[in-house]
């Protein structure tokens, strides 16, 4: 069996997103193959996990944004 999983990380600013991808995509290659072993180890099965990176500003200030992305007050 193989789970796919189409995962966005969002962050508030440009500067943020350039930390998370790393020099040459290397700290986001990273964290996918980690967060993949993890998983693949959870569910017992193969995963493939497509990461993105988007820039939001805001969003941690925003009601409709946090609710969008599952926190509640």
């Amino acid at each position: 069996m193989l789970i796919r999983i189409h995962a966005t990380i969002y962050v508030e600013r440009k500067t943020q997103k350039s930390i998370i991808i790393g020099k040459g995509g290397e700290k986001i290659k990273q964290l996918g193959i980690d967060a993949r072993k993890d998983l693949e180890k959870f569910f017992e099965a193969h995963v493939y996990l497509e990461l993105f990176v988007k820039v939001k500003e805001n969003w941690r200030d925003d009601d409709q944004s946090l609710r969008h992305f599952g926190y509640t007050h």
